[in-house]
């Protein structure tokens, strides 16, 4: 701080003068002006502008220091943000790798069940072919079965045509009826009058039609197989029914008597 001028403080020591003459040597001293008052001013405004640059400074540092605050946060929040979003992409990876893994499991059942399929398709497909052969085959023998049957139909109509008269002559001529046997497809002849000593008794045979050869089955007395085959052989051979009957009667008549 500047110190004001003081005459008295001088170096030089003078001797006390009278009042009188200092005055008027005081007043013959120039005036000298150092202009404190104005580097006061200029000290004063300086001062102003540092107080004003240090808070300018101090609050620029405080707000640089809670925009830094602030950043750090938003970096934290970002963070954190982003592991959230690390763990949710994660957790969807891992979902969606356990996806992939049920759907090629899937994937794989699916095929195989396409091939059993398959497999059983095909299987049943050669099954359709075979039943398929086999009912053509069936119904094949089928129809020559059925037409066998009507042309064998036809020829026992024509033949009982023919016979109806002849066999209602040999059953006159050969005291001979016919009954039902109680069995399908079989006939029984009953003979009369061939034991001389009993007119009544009777003796009598089945004779199965189930097929086109006619065949003996049962009779009444026994007669000799080979005979009565010899007897079946000529009516299958024939289709003679007068004479077969007339041979049976025959054959009875010499087991009888």
């Amino acid at each position: 701080m500047a110190t004001m001028f003081e005459p008295s403080l001088s170096t030089t020591t003078r001797a006390p003068l009278s009042s009188t003459s200092a005055l008027s040597m005081a007043d013959s001293l120039p005036n000298i002006n150092f202009g404190f008052d104005d580097l006061r001013e200029r000290m004063a405004r300086f001062t102003h502008r540092f107080d004003d640059f240090i808070a300018e400074g101090r609050k620029r540092v405080l707000e640089e220091r809670n925009q830094f605050r602030i950043n750090v946060a938003e970096l934290h929040e970002d963070q954190r943000m982003k592991r959230h979003s690390i763990e949710i992409l994660s957790h969807k990876s891992n979902a969606h790798v356990q996806n992939l893994a049920k759907e090629a499991a899937e994937s794989s059942e699916m095929h195989a069940a396409i091939a059993s399929i398959t497999s059983q398709r095909n299987i049943r497909s050669a099954q359709r072919d075979r039943l398929r052969s086999e009912i053509a085959s069936v119904q094949k023998t089928i129809s020559q079965r059925l037409e066998a049957q009507r042309q064998h139909a036809a020829y026992l109509d024509a033949q009982a045509r023919h016979n109806v008269p002849e066999l209602e002559f040999w059953q006159d001529y050969l005291c001979l009826r016919i009954e039902g046997s109680g069995m399908v497809d079989r006939l029984k002849f009953v003979f009369t009058h061939i034991d001389e000593r009993d007119w009544d008794r009777e003796a009598w045979f089945e004779l199965c039609t189930e097929s086109r050869d006619y065949e003996v089955m049962e009779m009444r007395p026994k007669v000799e197989k080979e005979k009565i085959g010899a007897c079946v052989g000529r009516l299958n051979e024939n289709r003679n029914l007068g004479m077969f009957l007339k041979g049976m009667r025959e054959l009875f008549v010499e087991v009888m008597n």
